[in-house]
């Protein structure tokens, strides 16, 4: 395994911190919130019951490689928090941390963490500067606007 990388983003929504943990604790709103460009899909049966334990299944595409990916949430507070880890995957590690901060005026602070790392040594941490910090940190800008696109209050 190559070293531990950490990606954090913040973001505020003006929408109450139950609503906001509500759209990001349903499982099928992940495809409308990631880049078309991954050929993103939930694969599993619906209807999806969140809860600690819950596992989740994908289908998703990495520069045209076909790639099938399972999470399970190990963490579940709502309207406070989850998190997600890989359980199978192209991440030797894949550990997402959502957190619900309610702010000033009824908006919510959204914060992501995600840390991750790749397999293979020093042959990932080299994959990891060509192309895989930049995937990376264009999906999770990808979501900052579609999110803020779908919670914005006129879109409710």
């Amino acid at each position: 395994m190559s070293r531990v990388h950490v990606l954090e983003r913040e973001q505020l929504v003006e929408l109450p911190r139950e609503r906001a943990f509500e759209f990001y604790g349903d499982a099928l709103n992940l495809e409308a919130i990631t880049p078309p460009w991954l050929g993103f899909e939930v694969t599993t049966p619906r209807p999806i019951a969140m809860a600690a334990g819950t596992q989740i299944e994908y289908r998703l595409k990495l520069h045209r490689v076909p790639i099938r990916w399972r999470t399970r949430i190990e963490v579940w507070e709502p309207p406070a928090r989850f998190v997600d880890v890989q359980v199978s995957g192209p991440y030797a590690l894949w550990e997402h941390t959502h957190e619900f901060e309610p702010a000033a005026d009824g908006a919510v602070l959204i914060r992501d963490r995600v840390r991750y790392a790749l397999p293979l040594g020093s042959l990932g941490e080299l994959a990891h500067r060509l192309f895989v910090r930049r995937d990376v940190e264009r999906i999770f800008d990808y979501r900052r606007e579609a999110v803020a696109a779908r919670l914005a209050p006129a879109a409710l």
